[in-house]
């Protein structure tokens, strides 16, 4: 796991411009973002399911490169006064407080395009082929678009200030939420030339760790503090957010997130390698404190 996060860390980087430009403040600004802490977890998964179906996962930095860029870029958006308003991201200011809402407005649009630049480059081609590139931009461009993450994040906005039923919630948070780690998992086939079962296992893996990961998120929200979880807590009650515990209770959404990790494992009985991995990843997103 380390490896594979040394090789993450060292590709993400290398896909930034120079900072001798004289829009020097907003590649700085998303250099923040990128280096704030995160898990890593979706290009860990590209690497991981690339690896499961025999691929070189050099090949699949790109792409494992490509999600992160996206998914850091989405939080950047989420944390400014339009949306969540949070001060806070990874137990440090979030983007807005440290460089300005324009700047970091914009640094998430850079980081969006930087995400495409670097699917299609023709260093990526050279690893991964034309065609699993074309895949892959689809792939993300449809799970990260209108009907993917941003329709989720529409839908969010939507439900403030409103009882939102269940299956609006649950369509949320697989927008919002799961699109993204679906995107990493099937990308990490893409660039491996896995097959259309395969695929389709991938998708099934991440959309139930996606949704286990948020519901789990909202228990956190209600029950951990703002110095364990890195971001401030209760901010899904102050914005007056329907969410799985305000309406389920903790127990229920506890239960629910152990039915789906259940059905993550079982997604891998498609696979022929070792899956052992992404079983003990799926069991540790249900029990993270953070």
């Amino acid at each position: 796991m380390k490896s594979k996060l040394e090789l993450i860390e060292s590709a993400l980087y290398s896909y930034l411009p120079g900072l001798d430009l004289r829009e020097k403040k907003l590649i700085e600004s998303m250099k923040y973002s990128l280096e704030a802490g995160g898990k890593r977890v979706r290009p860990m998964l590209v690497l991981d399911f690339c690896a499961l179906c025999g691929g070189d996962i050099h090949a699949a930095l790109p792409f494992a490169c490509a999600v992160e860029m996206v998914h850091t870029y989405s939080l950047i958006h989420d944390d400014l006064p339009c949306m969540d308003d949070d001060d806070l991201r990874r137990g440090k200011p979030s983007n807005h407080k440290v460089f300005g809402e324009d700047t970091a407005l914009l640094a998430g649009d850079a980081l969006q395009t930087l995400a495409f630049e670097t699917l299609s480059s023709d260093s990526a081609a050279a690893l991964a082929g034309d065609r699993a590139c074309r895949l892959a931009a689809n792939a993300l461009a449809k799970y990260a678009g209108c009907t993917g993450m941003v329709g989720g994040q529409v839908i969010d906005l939507m439900s403030e200030h409103t009882q939102a039923p269940v299956e609006v919630l649950r369509e949320l948070v697989y927008k919002k939420t799961a699109c993204l780690i679906m995107a990493a998992c099937e990308l990490g086939c893409i660039a491996a030339g896995a097959n259309e079962a395969q695929r389709k296992a991938a998708s099934l893996y991440g959309e139930s760790v996606g949704l286990a990961f948020q519901i789990q998120d909202d228990i956190l929200d209600c029950t951990s503090t703002d110095e364990e979880l890195g971001k401030p807590v209760g901010s899904d009650e102050e914005n007056q957010k329907s969410t799985f515990v305000s309406l389920l209770g903790v127990e229920k959404c506890r239960a629910l997130v152990d039915e789906l990790t259940n059905q993550a494992l079982q997604s891998l009985d498609a696979f022929d390698g070792n899956t052992g991995d992404l079983k003990q990843f799926a069991l540790a997103l249900a029990k993270r404190k953070n």
